[in-house]
């Protein structure tokens, strides 16, 4: 069973349990974000194996989010995943063919969902991708499962992202993972040899491509970028020639600092991985250690 969480800077955690999930192994209660306000959206899956979203509020109530499309079978139903200063949310639902598209709800339940053009795929990033106007980044696949970075406005118009050097075919292209509350966008390009590297793209289009200098150029590594703060700075992840995953920030002129956290493990599939940065440039995310179990960390600049 899944619990969620919420963990003060004094370090104490309290356990989230939305009301109504389930009990079972793999379901429960994922809390994906949380906005500068103390509310919290994230994701429950009930006894029936049917996703709910739901908003998390300070004072410890909770409120259900339901797609009106959404499917009403096992694996379908609403996932809640960002949550703005405004209230606004947006994740993604499945229907009742299984299929994944994205949404936008207003604070007063309007539901806008949306599907770029020549998507079988559609999915609003994790965690840092509404902005404070509710613009909103993700990805989609086509028809040839080629993965395509997207944003989009208030008014509904999409934009595709793709960025240079990104490949085609399963499992390659561009993902975009993060907007700032200016605008800009980070996220990272899998290109044919199957290595990433990290992007960034400006306000007015303009896109900057990068890689971690620790980073190896062999099959299946490269460099992701996952989240970008206000300032510019970007966070992610790199992987060296052995699978191993180690964390990063990148400063907004371009310099990198790599950390570890002291406890990650160090064989494939093992490490550090970044999830977001805030104004300050301190990171959170996850480190694998050495029996591959999963724990939290933060990192201070």
């Amino acid at each position: 069973m899944l619990h969620g969480f919420l963990r003060t800077p004094d370090g104490h955690i309290a356990s989230l349990d939305a009301p109504g999930a389930g009990r079972e192994a793999g379901q429960g209660t994922a809390a994906y974000a949380i906005n500068g306000l103390g509310v919290i959206a994230g994701t429950f899956q009930d006894s029936d194996n049917i996703f709910h979203g739901f908003l998390r509020y300070p004072d410890g109530s909770f409120i259900s989010l339901d797609a009106p499309e959404a499917g009403t079978g096992a694996q379908q139903g609403t996932l809640a995943t960002n949550v703005n200063p405004e209230g606004t949310t947006a994740g993604s639902y499945i229907d009742s063919n299984g299929v994944n598209h994205g949404f936008v709800r207003s604070p007063d339940n309007r539901f806008a969902w949306f599907d770029p053009a020549g998507s079988v795929f559609t999915y609003p990033c994790e965690e840092t991708c509404l902005a404070p106007d509710g613009t909103v980044v993700g990805f989609f696949a086509d028809a040839g499962n080629t993965a395509h970075g997207f944003v989009r406005a208030p008014d509904g118009n999409i934009k595709v992202i793709d960025a240079p050097k990104a490949g085609t075919g399963s499992g390659l292209g561009t993902v975009a993972a993060s907007i700032n509350p200016e605008g800009a966008i980070t996220g990272y390009s899998v290109d044919s040899s199957n290595v990433a590297h990290g992007f960034v793209r400006y306000v007015d289009g303009s896109l900057d491509t990068y890689n971690d200098p620790a980073a190896s150029t062999a099959r299946g590594a490269g460099t992701a970028a996952l989240s970008i703060n206000i300032a510019g700075a970007t966070a992610g992840a790199y992987w060296d020639a052995n699978g191993v995953v180690h964390g990063f920030e990148r400063g907004p002129f371009g310099r990198f600092a790599d950390f570890e956290d002291p406890h990650a493990g160090t064989g494939a599939g093992q490490g550090t991985r970044p999830s977001t940065n805030n104004s300050w440039g301190a990171v959170a995310g996850w480190f694998i250690d050495a029996r591959n179990v999963n724990h939290g960390f933060t990192w201070q600049p």
